[in-house]
């Protein structure tokens, strides 16, 4: 809401409060997607969504854009309160709602895809070519007064906004000096790492769902070890290309209680620094101006000093940094509302945010594989780490994380200095990245080049050697601040034969002057700062990595299973720890069906005009599934033609498993789990009792094979009673860890008789999970040992030692003796946890081997599936 919190007389502050409901906006969105693929048949003609202002900026702004006014009647908005005054139903801000425009002779196409979705939709207005708009209650009807609570010309709503003239005073902290004479460099380092701005924060990332649609390139985990340090995140732009999309952030707020401008500066730098790592499409030295930005302003408007410091930000980046980038905000939002007031004991008390802009930089990626992550690797030969300082040698320390873990503020910022320093950085690293000379990058920003540094080491499980001899600075023998300034910079590792090519690169590009050969990996697993031949600051990798977890790891046991997350920041103390490593019995190359699809295409064309009879596979989904897409690509890629088939489709007699050679229950949140991990949808088909006897006919037709990833998983453990042979399945419960766990986790194929796993047994290999009901539970003990000698188990999590486990995070859900995987006794249905379809390309996992093509190792399950059709 636009109230600041607090300035509200109800006792519970509604107005800041805006309640989610993730299932109703994935329906919303099937309904969106299934209208735009219609191309130009698509019913929707204009959308809206709602936000900020509610239905009296959305409907407006609708009409408004296309030329027209509008009527409306508030009675025809969905709505569960009916005492809700016309005030309240056209201005509240609820979420996951759209407005949309849809042509009278469209409307029944538009009813019939919300019907099969289930998302609920009214109309509630019309247009009309006067531009005038009419709000009508039909609860007041008769009453003259209030039947119609709006009724003016469009023009005077939305017409030239007049211009606001403030009398406002600038005004900034004072700072403060840093003492850096009575700081030590070793406990420096301690507080950084232990600092939550520059903390690990893998508790926060693996809540959420990062591999979903099997196009994500770049996630928050990078290398082996999965450490979170990530600059940017990837996309493939569709599930067959290596085109893409990147997207950064920058911010820097604490510097804004110094200076306004430096904060905003550094920030849209900051975007620009995250995003410098990938293969920008363009021509060299026009990528910059192919980067877009949206800027996030907020602000405690009216706090003494801060409107005057909102128009210092807003002119620095968008009438003089920008520009001279040649770089436009063509989108963003707003915050005017940061500041908090309560009353205590009769006490008014405050807390004001500073002003904060949040840049995020976006950018249309040539060729996704390119992208450079931090992780230090220590099989390319001979290496060298550069660091690069665009600021050369100012090292200013205020709003810095050193200055914050002494409780100061310090007093002269950071800050971009030369926009074309910044623009000639920004155009050497395209170029190193397109001719793939940088083995990692990794910009300098919270904590410096020291957390830089450490970063780089944790994502590379190695040492490193770090000479501070010939870094600039304003002070002979200053390390404190050559180790924690935060000024734009990066560090690069590049191989010592390409050194005189990258010197040749930074000086086309003006920035050879501000780089300096600093060091290399060690294999001592020791993280040593030296100056002049003597340390300065010198541990172990394992000692600044496990301080750097400590964060993490007391948050994850506060909000987790305290077991779990000792166990997570054990396995961080393990210095021989090898990370994932793929094993596998079969050749990763080798297309199993690829003359079956050659066969199928030569009959395709000789009998039926191209007209396709290759064997068909239901991708079944219910409300809240969202993987129906990538695995409808993994089977289209193994030679099926891959049909959507939603659960109302079935219910509504519009779709009929006899029509089918496969069947795959897809993964996500069906009716939100409220019943239990795919409890819901299972009940779906077991109490409509033709769904129910179509389902069994379907699992005991022996020419059909069935799959259940995920959600589909947990549902078709239900359905146990009616498929064959599968009498030894469990249910699947809430994880070990009590919360949802997004992991890229290493698992082993175990000897069964799935006929989607033939020939893969003993091999191992990473794949992405995404639950929070996963773990396996068995009626007993008795009732483990009858599954694991059934020979129906098919896939275990196992640790990066290739054992199999119980033990988390290696075992994300806790399921006794590591099972994730099982299938029938006659191997035709497969359930398992893990998402094997969101990986089937290579370029989606997390990290891979660096042998691996196209096609992970995971399409062969998909090809086992053809090969099996025949």
């Amino acid at each position: 809401s636009s109230m600041a919190s607090g300035q509200s007389a109800e006792n519970l502050d509604f107005a800041s409060v805006q309640r989610e409901n993730p299932e109703m906006e994935r329906r919303c969105q099937e309904v969106i997607d299934k209208c735009w693929q219609l191309g130009d048949a698509n019913p929707i003609l204009f959308i809206h969504d709602v936000g900020a202002g509610g239905l009296s900026n959305a409907f407006p702004e609708l009409v408004s854009d296309g030329g027209r006014g509008g009527i409306f009647e508030l009675r025809n908005v969905p709505n569960d309160e009916r005492s809700m005054a016309p005030h309240e139903i056209w201005c509240n801000e609820s979420q996951e709602r759209y407005v949309l425009a849809v042509s009278d002779e469209q409307l029944t196409q538009f009813s019939e895809i919300c019907a099969r979705e289930r998302a609920p939709f009214s109309v509630v207005g019309r247009a009309t070519e006067n531009e005038h708009l009419t709000v009508t209650d039909a609860h007041f009807e008769g009453n003259e007064k209030l039947e119609t609570p709006i009724d003016l010309p469009l023009e005077v709503l939305l017409g030239k906004t007049p211009k606001i003239f403030k009398d406002v005073t600038t005004k900034t902290a004072a700072g403060d000096e840093l003492a850096l004479t009575d700081i030590t460099l070793a406990d420096a380092a301690d507080r950084i790492l232990s600092l939550p701005t520059v903390a690990e924060k893998t508790f926060l990332i693996t809540i959420g769902d990062r591999s979903v649609t099997g196009m994500v390139n770049r996630d928050q985990m990078v290398g082996p070890w999965q450490v979170p340090v990530a600059d940017c995140g990837v996309t493939a732009s569709s599930l067959d290309s290596y085109h893409g999309e990147a997207m950064s952030l920058g911010e820097r707020t604490p510097v804004a209680l110094l200076n306004f401008g430096a904060s905003a500066r550094l920030a849209v730098a900051e975007s620009l620094m995250n995003i410098a790592g990938t293969d920008i499409a363009g021509s060299d030295g026009d990528r910059l101006n192919r980067i877009k930005l949206s800027a996030n302003w907020m602000s405690p408007a009216g706090h003494p000093g801060e409107d005057a410091g909102l128009y210092e930000a807003v002119k620095a980046i968008g009438e003089e940094l920008c520009p001279a980038l040649g770089l436009t905000i063509p989108v963003g939002k707003d915050s005017m509302s940061m500041r908090t007031q309560w009353d205590e004991n009769g006490e008014q008390k405050s807390v004001t945010s500073p002003m904060s802009l949040i840049i995020t930089a976006f950018g249309v990626v040539e060729d996704i594989r390119k992208t450079v992550t931090p992780e230090l690797r220590t099989d390319q030969g001979e290496t060298r780490i550069v660091a690069i300082d665009l600021s050369m040698g100012k090292n200013r320390l205020g709003g810095s994380c050193l200055a914050q873990v002494y409780k100061k503020l310090g007093n002269e910022t950071p800050d971009v200095d030369s926009p074309e320093i910044l623009k000639g950085f920004f155009n050497a690293m395209q170029t190193l990245v397109r001719e793939e000379k940088l083995i990692a990058y990794h910009d300098r920003s919270d904590g410096g080049l020291f957390t830089t540094i450490c970063e780089m080491a944790f994502a590379g499980h190695t040492g490193v050697d770090i000479d501070l001899t010939n870094i600039p600075s304003k002070e002979a023998g200053d390390n404190l601040s050559i180790l924690f300034n935060e000024e734009l910079g990066a560090v690069i590792q590049v191989r010592a034969d390409d050194i005189d090519a990258i010197h040749a690169v930074f000086t086309k590009h003006g920035i050879l002057a501000c780089c300096t050969d600093v060091g290399r990996i060690n294999n001592e697993d020791t993280i040593r700062f030296t100056r002049d031949g003597d340390v300065v600051l010198e541990n172990s990798r394992t000692y600044f990595r496990t301080t750097w977890a400590q964060t993490t790891y007391k948050m994850q046991s506060l909000r987790d299973n305290p077991e779990c997350a000792q166990q997570e920041h054990d396995v961080k103390f393990d210095t021989e720890d090898p990370g994932l490593t793929a094993t596998l019995t079969f050749d990763i190359n080798e297309d199993i069906v690829s003359d079956l699809i050659a066969k199928d295409a030569a009959t395709n064309e000789a009998t039926n005009k191209g007209n396709s009879t290759n064997p068909k596979v239901a991708i079944l989904r219910e409300q809240g599934v969202n993987s129906h897409v990538e695995m409808a690509a993994a089977f289209d890629r193994a030679g099926f033609i891959a049909i959507d088939v939603h659960m109302s489709d079935i219910l509504a007699g519009r779709a009929d498993l006899a029509d089918f050679n496969g069947l795959v229950a897809c993964g996500g949140f069906s009716y939100g789990d409220v019943l239990g991990a795919g409890e819901g949808w299972a009940k779906s088909i077991l109490f409509n009792a033709n769904a129910r006897a179509m389902f069994k006919t379907f699992f005991e037709r022996e020419d059909t094979f069935t799959l259940g990833v995920c959600n589909g998983c947990q549902m078709l453990s239900n359905l146990k009673d009616i498929i064959p042979g599968s009498e030894a399945w469990p249910r699947f419960v809430q994880n070990k860890s009590e919360r949802f766990e997004a992991r890229f986790s290493l698992v082993e194929i175990q000897e069964s008789p799935s006929v989607l796993f033939k020939g893969m047994a003993g091999s191992m290999m990473p794949i992405a999970v995404s639950h929070g009901e996963g773990r396996t539970e068995f009626s007993s003990d008795e009732a483990i040992d009858a599954a694991n000698n059934s020979g129906t188990v098919s896939m275990r999590y196992v640790n990066n030692y290739g054992d199999v486990t119980e033990t988390y995070p290696a075992n994300p859900n806790g399921s006794v003796d590591g099972i994730t995987s099982l299938t029938t006794i006659d191997g035709r249905v497969t359930i398992m946890m893990p998402h094997p379809e969101r990986v089937f390309r290579t370029v989606a996992n997390s990290w891979h081997p660096d042998s691996w093509v196209e096609d992970s190792p995971w399409v062969r399950m998909f090809r086992n599936a053809r090969a099996f059709i025949g």
